[in-house]
């Protein structure tokens, strides 16, 4: 045997020396003689937690370096601790490539019982009940769409007024001009930060946060400028500390989530908005708040009809020129409907439409057609939606509790994560070892700038009750296996 993965696993493919670098964010913690360990730690904590599946061939050390701005002596050092540590293997000639950790299991090795893996990586339900009725009203508008030889590049009109509505009606009055549709709420973000931000430039984000949000910054060259967000204080944000970030640091542009925080479940309070939009107007900062989940509340005071969502008013309320506002489908319908929006002022939708024209001309009809139908009338899918979110967010919540009596965490109001606090610092360690067990996590390392946040963990309840009580189960068995002497 040469010690390199098995054909089956070398064909997990390749990524690219761009796309790890983004994977790996701001590794760099220490001074310049700590470079080549740091890396490698970055690189340890994404393989072990199955960031980077085994069986993933890297890209050559010239490539890497050129892309990360380091020497490839430091390549080197990071491949070598990486190699005795088991982690990596090479072959003169043919590359380097993730091996899977010592002991560990890849989950499609086969579970006792024959029992697959169960998928806590992915924070988005199912289809949820009530679409088709919709997809059939849309084949039948396709008919007289397809009359017509011209699209609206901001989108259809009927979807564009459905979704203006539903901000008037959270006591933010928006046209239909202010509205563009996009292929999804991260097209949005990122249209936005190539209007706005450009390579070098500050971004402010929260932390713990979005990390896609977070890959796309790093991708385009931008600095990340971390604030917390605290899951247990009264109000969740700092916003006069926020406020100070703004003026010393001046970034280019801000991506927040003030509703069902992904992932502490955190809403921003009427107040904090207030200050908050105050803030950003005085330091001329634009902001991008995603609202993907603000429909999904579940306290007992949320309406189990379709009506837009009762809490505070939006974030643009009290900042109107500075908010450009992103939402989408995903997770209160389908993450297959890939279709989206933006809600700022006319001018902004004009320049982001300028952008936009580089790289697509639009979104598709079909889909819009389709999404219109149901914000005609949320009421048969946002009801049951929020009722099935409901039980599973209660089931999670007692599994942990019986299973888990050490864990801390606050109940969300709303939204599809609970957001753990471990009483040790093996969040990465824990989701190699959950593998094992047919479970798969993201631990709370990859919701940081930085690789921190080793005492949390993210658990969604987008699975059927069974399989969260199941999926609890298995990582209480992990993580027995992990703190036993």
């Amino acid at each position: 045997m040469n010690g390199l993965p098995p054909l089956s696993s070398r064909a997990m493919g390749r990524i690219s020396a761009t796309r790890l670098a983004s994977t790996l964010g701001q590794w760099h913690r220490g001074g310049p003689r700590s470079g080549g360990h740091d890396l490698a730690d970055a690189l340890a904590t994404r393989i072990r937690d199955g960031r980077l599946p085994p069986g993933t061939r890297l890209p050559s050390e010239r490539e890497l370096a050129v892309a990360l701005g380091v020497s490839r002596t430091m390549i080197g050092a990071a491949l070598e601790r990486l190699r005795d540590a088991g982690l990596v293997v090479s072959r003169q000639g043919s590359g380097s490539w993730t091996a899977a950790p010592p002991g560990v299991r890849p989950p499609d090795a086969g579970l006792p019982g024959g029992a697959g893996p169960i998928d806590l990586t992915r924070a988005s339900p199912g289809a949820a009940d009530g679409l088709l009725p919709a997809f059939e009203a849309a084949r039948r508008a396709l008919r007289e769409a397809l009359r017509d030889e011209t699209y609206d590049d901001l989108g259809i009109a009927p979807l564009r007024e459905r979704i203006a509505a539903r901000y008037t009606a959270r006591g933010l009055p928006t046209a239909p001009s202010e509205i563009m549709i996009t292929n999804g709420a991260h097209h949005g973000f990122a249209l936005a930060l190539r209007l706005l931000a450009g390579p070098g430039d500050r971004v402010l984000v929260e932390e713990p946060g979005y990390p896609h949000a977070f890959d796309a910054v790093t991708a385009a060259r931008g600095h990340l400028v971390p604030v917390p967000v605290d899951p247990f204080a009264a109000s969740g944000w700092d916003v006069e500390g926020i406020a100070a970030t703004l003026r010393q640091t001046a970034p280019r542009l801000a991506y927040l989530m003030t509703d069902f925080h992904n992932p502490t479940g955190r809403t921003m309070g009427a107040g904090d908005r207030e200050r908050l939009g105050a803030a950003l107007a005085a330091t001329r900062t634009h902001a991008v708040v995603d609202e993907t989940a603000v429909d999904l509340g579940l306290g007992g005071e949320e309406p189990d009809g379709g009506g837009p969502a009762s809490g505070p008013p939006p974030l643009a309320a009290f900042a109107p020129r500075w908010t450009i506002t992103v939402g989408s489908p995903a997770k209160t319908h389908w993450g297959g409907l890939r279709i989206g929006w933006i809600r700022a002022s006319e001018e902004l939708i004009g320049r982001l439409g300028e952008v936009r024209a580089s790289l697509d001309l639009g979104s598709p009809l079909f889909e819009q057609l389709w999404l219109s139908g149901l914000l005609s009338d949320p009421g048969p899918v946002l009801g049951p939606r929020r009722r099935e979110l409901r039980g599973r967010r209660d089931t999670l919540v007692a599994s942990v509790r019986a299973e888990l009596p050490d864990w801390s965490f606050r109940p969300p109001d709303g939204g599809v994560n609970l957001w753990c606090r471990l009483p040790e610092p093996v969040g990465s360690r824990l989701a190699g070892a959950a593998r094992q067990h047919g479970v798969l996590l993201t631990p709370g390392a990859r919701f940081g700038v930085r690789d921190g946040l080793e005492r949390w963990l993210r658990l969604p309840f987008t699975q059927p009750p069974e399989r969260l009580r199941e999926a609890v189960r298995r990582i209480a068995a992990a993580r027995a296996g992990l703190v036993a002497p």
